[in-house]
């Protein structure tokens, strides 16, 4: 994959999140804002933009979503391959710990 591709397919996956942030803020503002991990000033900024807004931001050349799994705690509970009834347990437990990422966060 070369420079050119890289760059085309970051502002693909900016213009998605963007547009999928925008829909999820607009249906059910508490919902996103646990899922998309960002605070309420954030959300309104983001709901705030014009389409004209939402291309210029989305063909920028630094990727706008973040991996909100830094831990290796994290990636373990959600990597396991159990399943058992632990699974969900297991699954639970891993978005307490992120919810509770997104509380520090807002």
């Amino acid at each position: 994959m070369n420079a050119d591709q890289v760059l085309m397919e970051i502002r693909e996956v900016n213009l998605s999140y963007l547009m999928l942030a925008q829909s999820l803020i607009r249906s059910d503002r508490e919902q996103a804002l646990y899922r998309l991990g960002i605070s309420e000033q954030a959300a309104e900024r983001l709901a705030s933009l014009s389409p004209a807004q939402v291309l210029k931001v989305a063909s920028g050349n630094t990727l706008l979503c973040r991996m909100r799994i830094d831990d290796d705690l994290v990636w373990s509970l959600l990597t396991s391959h159990s399943k058992s009834a632990n699974d969900a347990v297991t699954r639970l437990h891993a978005n307490i710990l992120m919810a509770g990422r997104h509380q520090e966060a807002a």
